[in-house]
């Protein structure tokens, strides 16, 4: 590094000595060239105006007075061009840089609460999963109980109407068969007591006669009944 450092001495003063010889319309593009050779080298401006003034001292012109001190401070100022450029350059580009920066922070944040938020609703729809899947078996379980329960009161309900209807069945029977016990003997006991009368006046024979005729009539439509009864 010191070596070329060195070396841009050397071509600085080459160059600032040729530009002085060819007048006030020289070219400045040699300084250019020493300039952006500088900013290669990563040299600051405070090292190419060491530079300078060695080359300054070393062409002995730090007292002339045909306008070399002049000239040679715009070859200086012309030569740093490239340095200040380079340094706008990287202003530009920190500041450029620093808003990256402060953007990708804020991207940052903004990612960190989106997943934030998404994990909160992961979370949520986990529990939301979980919550319907037990709400699905326990409304299973309840379906089949509410089916068995169905089942059991449609069994207790044909139980009921088959014990109903043997109950009413019996009762039918019972009562036919009471009633037509009861005006059986009815009967026999009114054609006893038309023998017995058989003697006596003969409007007892016909009063007795028609209570027969009542009571034939009455166990025909017990009976009636309690085959209606019994069918119903």
């Amino acid at each position: 590094m010191k070596q070329k450092l060195i070396g841009l001495s050397q071509r600085y003063v080459t160059a600032l000595r040729k530009h002085l010889k060819q007048g006030p319309r020289a070219s400045l593009q040699p300084a250019v060239r020493v300039g952006r050779r500088a900013v290669a080298l990563g040299m600051e401006t405070l090292e190419l105006a060491r530079i300078h003034e060695r080359a300054i001292t070393a062409l002995e012109i730090s007292n002339s007075k045909n306008g070399f001190i002049k000239r040679a401070e715009i070859f200086f100022t012309e030569a740093l061009t490239p340095i200040v450029e380079t340094h706008r350059a990287a202003r530009q580009s920190k500041i450029h840089l620093l808003r990256l920066n402060e953007t990708l922070n804020l991207r940052s944040v903004e990612l960190a609460a989106t997943n934030r938020q998404l994990k909160c609703g992961i979370v949520r729809r986990k529990t939301v999963e979980a919550a319907l899947k037990k709400s699905g078996v326990h409304y299973t379980r309840l379906l089949k109980d509410s089916l068995q329960l169905q089942e059991g009161l449609r069994q207790l309900t044909h139980q009921v109407l088959v014990a109903q209807e043997d109950e009413r069945k019996k009762i039918s029977h019972e009562l036919q068969d009471g009633i037509a016990q009861t005006l059986l003997g009815i009967n026999v006991r009114l054609l006893a007591l038309k023998k017995e009368a058989w003697l006596n006046t003969k409007g007892l024979k016909n009063e007795i006669a028609t209570t027969q005729r009542l009571v034939v009539k009455s166990a025909r439509s017990v009976r009636r009944v309690a085959r209606e009864f019994g069918h119903s």
